[in-house]
C-alpha cells in the first residue's frame, strides 16, 4: 500500500477552512484557546510539534499546524505531514469487520476458534509465576464480541505489570512482532499464552484488534492491508493511508518522541521511530497504519455521517449506531471492569465501550467537559478523535509522543473543543 498520488505535482492536502466557525455555533476566540494551550507544549519541548482539526456540520472551522515534524532537521508540521496512526488504527479495522457482519461472514457470538484453531487450546491465568503458571480453563471460548470491546482477556507486552504481560515480552511481542513473525504467526503465539481474565468479564488494552485483523484476513483470504483497502481506504479516497511508506516520501513521516528524564523535553525515540518504506512482513491491525490529517478526517466524516460519505455507503447507520452503544458487561464502565487508566485519560468513570470506540455512558460521571453522545479513541502516541453525531463535531488532534500518558493532553484537547461551542 503506497503514498501515491496521480499526479504529485498538484497534490496538496491542505485541509481549508470551510464555515464561519460562529456560524457553526463556536466562539472564534474560545477555538484560539486549543492553540495557545498546544502552542505552549511545542514552546517548553514538552512536544515536538501537533496538529489539530475541528469541524462541524461536516465543514472545517479550525485546523491548526504546530512546531517540528522532525525536529533534529528542522522540517515544521504541516497539511503534507505523515503520522504514525498507532491505536487510531483500531476503529478502521473494527468498520471493516463490522462491514463484513453486514454480509453474513460472520456471528459476533461466533467464537475466534472457528477462524483461528490454536486460540481453542487458550487458558486463563490464576496465579503463580512467569515461567510456571496456574491456568484455568475459559468458562466461555473467546468469541468475536470480545475482539472488538476489548473484553478477550488478551494483552500486549509493553505494561510489564502483570506476570503475562513478562510472557508476551520475553517472546519478543512488546510492540510489535519479533522479526520474520507475521499476524498469523503472531495470533499462533498469543494464543498459547494465558489470558488475564475470563472473556467477557473485564476490558483491557491489548492485541484484541490484532487477532481481529487475522480473523478478517481468514474469512476473507486476504491480507489485512488488502482487506483495508478494499473495504474501507480505497472507497473512501483515503490515499495517504497504508501499513508502509514509500522512500520518497518518509521526509513527511513523524518520528516517535518521548521525554527526557533530565527536563522532561521531547527528544527522539529511535527504538520506536522504525519507518516501513516497504511491505512489513508482521501487519498491525490494532497499530500499524500511517496517515495524515486529511485522510483521516475523511474516515471521521464517515462516522458522523451514519457510515456515508460523499455519496459512497461504507456501513450501515444502524449498525455504526449499535457499534457506538456501551457493550462492556452488565452495562457497567471502564472504571468498573477496566483493567488500568492510561494514555493521558484521567478517569474512566462513567466512560464505556462500545464495537471499536470510546462511549460516554455517564456524561456528568467523567468529570469532563465531554458530549453524551461522541464516540472517540486515542493511541499511545498521542493521536485522538472524537465524533459527536448530535452536536454534529468532530475532533482531531495528532502528535508523535510516548508515553502520552505523562500529560492529560486527550481530556484537555476535548475539553478546549467543547468549550468553545456557545449555541
Amino acid at each position: 500500500m503506497q503514498f501515491a498520488h496521480p499526479d504529485r505535482e498538484e497534490f496538496v492536502a491542505e485541509i481549508k477552512i470551510e464555515a464561519d466557525p460562529a456560524e457553526s455555533g463556536f466562539a472564534a476566540d474560545r477555538l484560539a484557546r486549543l492553540d495557545d494551550h498546544f502552542d505552549a507544549y511545542v514552546a517548553d519541548g514538552r512536544l515536538p510539534g501537533w496538529a489539530g482539526l475541528v469541524s462541524r456540520n461536516d465543514k472545517v472551522v479550525h485546523v491548526a499546524h504546530r512546531g517540528y515534524r522532525h525536529v533534529e532537521k528542522g522540517l515544521p508540521v504541516d497539511a503534507d505531514t505523515i503520522w504514525r496512526l498507532a491505536s487510531l488504527t483500531k476503529p478502521i479495522v473494527s468498520v471493516a469487520a463490522m462491514m463484513l457482519y453486514e454480509r453474513g461472514a460472520f456471528d459476533l457470538h461466533d467464537p475466534v476458534s472457528r477462524f483461528i484453531p490454536a486460540f481453542g487450546e487458550t487458558r486463563v491465568y490464576r496465579n503463580g509465576p512467569v515461567h510456571a503458571p496456574n491456568t484455568d480453563a475459559p468458562v466461555e471460548p473467546i468469541r468475536l464480541w470480545h475482539l472488538l470491546t476489548h473484553t478477550s482477556g488478551l494483552t500486549v507486552g509493553f505494561w510489564l505489570a502483570h506476570p503475562v504481560e513478562f510472557m508476551y515480552a520475553q517472546s519478543g511481542y512488546v510492540w510489535d512482532a519479533p522479526p520474520d513473525v507475521d499476524l498469523a504467526g503472531a495470533c499462533e503465539a498469543w494464543a498459547g499464552f494465558p489470558l488475564l481474565f475470563q472473556p467477557g468479564t473485564a476490558w483491557n488494552y491489548g492485541v484484541s484488534v490484532d487477532v481481529l485483523g487475522r480473523v478478517l484476513e481468514v474469512v476473507t483470504g486476504k491480507t489485512i492491508d488488502r482487506v483495508l483497502a478494499d473495504l474501507v481506504l480505497d472507497p473512501l479516497g483515503m490515499t495517504e493511508t497504508g501499513f508502509w511508506v514509500d522512500e520518497a516520501d518518509t521526509h513527511r513521516v513523524v518520528p516517535l518522541y518521548s521525554p527526557n528524564p533530565e527536563g522532561g523535553r521531547a527528544v527522539r525515540n529511535d527504538q520506536l521511530s522504525v519507518l516501513p518504506t516497504s511491505r512489513p512482513t508482521f501487519l498491525s491491525a490494532g497499530g500499524g497504519l500511517f496517515t495524515t490529517l486529511s485522510d483521516y478526517h475523511r474516515f471521521t466524516r464517515m462516522l458522523l455521517n451514519g457510515g456515508e460519505l460523499e455519496g459512497t455507503r461504507l456501513i450501515g447507520s444502524r449498525t455504526l449506531a449499535f457499534m457506538a452503544r456501551n457493550h462492556l458487561p452488565g452495562g457497567a464502565d471502564l472504571a468498573a471492569v477496566g483493567r488500568r487508566v492510561m494514555f493521558g485519560q484521567p478517569t474512566y468513570d462513567g466512560l464505556g465501550f462500545g464495537l471499536g470506540f470510546q462511549t460516554v455512558v455517564d456524561q456528568a460521571r467523567t468529570k469532563l467537559l465531554i458530549s453524551p453522545s461522541e464516540i472517540s479513541w486515542y493511541s499511545g502516541y498521542t493521536t485522538v478523535f472524537s465524533v459527536d453525531p448530535v452536536e454534529r463535531t468532530i475532533a482531531i488532534f495528532f502528535s508523535s509522543f510516548a508515553p502520552v500518558k505523562t500529560y492529560p493532553i486527550y481530556a484537555r484537547f476535548r475539553q478546549l473543543v467543547n468549550q468553545a461551542l456557545v449555541d
